[in-house]
Parts: structure tokens; C-alpha cells; sequence
């Protein structure tokens, strides 16, 4: 099980694909995130398979 170090209205950005922007944080439901990215719109995210990165304002 990983350790999800986030919570609904923390701000991350996906690493891989830093062109969708700053992401706020929906939900978390078991190991999906859901984030709503500035230039990418509302996206389902396992974390087990794509890192994304907390940013601290």
C-alpha cells in the first residue's frame, strides 16, 4: 500500500507532463487522485503509476 501524501485542495504538478500546470487536488478514493490541472482540465491519476509532486506554497 502507498502512503498517498496529499489531500483535497493540495496544489501538485505531474513531473512527466509539467505543460498540464499546477493541479488542485479533487479527491482520493484508495490509490486514485483526482486533480483538476490548469491547462489539462480534470484528470483521474493512479499513483501507483504516474509520481506527482506536491508543491508547497
Amino acid at each position: 500500500m502507498m502512503l498517498i501524501d496529499f489531500e483535497p485542495g493540495d496544489h501538485v504538478i505531474n513531473p512527466t507532463n509539467k505543460d498540464w500546470g499546477i493541479g488542485q487536488v479533487q479527491s482520493i478514493i484508495g490509490n486514485k487522485v483526482t486533480v483538476n490541472f490548469e491547462n489539462f482540465g480534470k484528470r483521474v491519476i493512479n499513483v501507483e503509476n504516474v509520481r506527482l509532486e506536491k508543491i508547497n506554497e
